[in-house]
């Protein structure tokens, strides 16, 4: 046999040795190694699945009168009439009428206000002016602003559609008289007094024109 089949030989059986030692060493593996198994998550209790009811209280009614209530369904009836009115953004608007028409009749500045008054209503205001100038008397005030509003009634005439809704205001203003000589004869300009108002603004749902009309006043 000649020596380079003997080397070959000899290098084989080395191969051979080393790779049943490493087979015991480190043992076998057939296909794919399975990734580890994770462990089970402990999943959270289920979250109940909240409710959803139709047909609910309208908030925009209920957060200013009692569900159930003649007003509520008066105001709910004024809603169908028309859709786009909203309770809320009523009371906003006569928040800010409120403040106009006391400070147009108390500076006697009727026909900056007369669009938004009711045909007695801007005829008394055009009594008390007049009596006012009667006597050489003038009104300086300065509103300060509201502090309390409430609707306290709403009712809709359902032949008509005329809506009607009460709201009683307390707002604090300075209101000083002057005579003709200038002196005060009334109030003051730094005082703050309370003035307490039950107004009421009336309106034909669906009509044309949008402006709400100040139809009462009550102290």
């Amino acid at each position: 046999m000649n020596s380079p089949l003997v080397q070959l030989l000899v290098l084989a059986g080395i191969a051979i040795f080393l790779i049943l030692r490493l087979k015991n060493v480190l043992g076998t593996r057939e296909g794919f190694e399975q990734p580890p198994v994770p462990k089970p998550r402990q999943d959270r209790a289920p979250r109940p699945d909240f409710e959803v009811i139709e047909g609910g209280p309208d908030l925009d009614i209920t957060d200013h009168v009692e569900d159930g209530s003649d007003e509520a369904s008066a105001l709910a009836e004024m809603k169908r009439l028309e859709s786009s009115f909203n309770v809320s953004d009523f009371l906003q608007g006569a928040r800010g009428a409120y403040e106009m028409i006391v400070m147009g009749y108390e500076r006697g500045e009727l026909s900056e206000i007369q669009p938004f008054l009711g045909e007695t209503v801007y005829e008394s205001f055009v009594d008390g002016v007049a009596a006012r100038e009667d006597q050489g008397l003038t009104i300086e005030a300065d509103f300060i602003g509201v502090r309390e509003m409430k609707l306290v009634d709403a009712t809709i005439d359902p032949d008509t559609n005329e809506a009607e809704i009460s709201i009683r205001f307390v707002a604090e203003l300075t209101s000083a008289v002057r005579d003709r000589g200038g002196d005060i004869v009334e109030g003051s300009l730094t005082d703050v007094k309370r003035q307490k108002d039950t107004w009421a603004f009336a309106r034909i749902m669906g009509s044309d024109d949008p402006n709400w009309l100040l139809v009462s006043t009550d102290a």
